[in-house]
């Protein structure tokens, strides 16, 4: 599942430090970046989000706005009519 739609749901996210990744999770913010070889660390990062309702909570909750702010279509939609109107000015 994409980080996107853990978020839209407000679930935080665990993911690998690799790749595209982490320019999507704000490690601490929107879920944790953990390094894919450490598995002990990826576990106690999930345990720390299933122990912590408050956090999970707050950490979801960021999560969806950030999807709402950066990845829904009337976000892009927005964006590329601003483009185009800078475009014919």
């Amino acid at each position: 599942m994409r980080e996107e739609e853990c978020w839209w749901k407000e679930t935080p996210v665990v993911g690998s430090n690799v790749g595209g990744i982490p320019t999507q999770i704000v490690d601490g913010k929107t879920g944790y970046l953990v390094d894919p070889t450490d598995y002990d660390e990826a576990a106690k990062k999930v345990m720390d989000l299933l122990s912590d309702e408050t956090l999970r909570k707050k950490m979801g909750q960021r999560g969806k706005e950030r999807v709402r702010k950066k990845f829904l279509i009337t976000r892009q939609i927005d964006d590329w009519l601003n483009l185009w109107m800078d475009f014919l000015a």
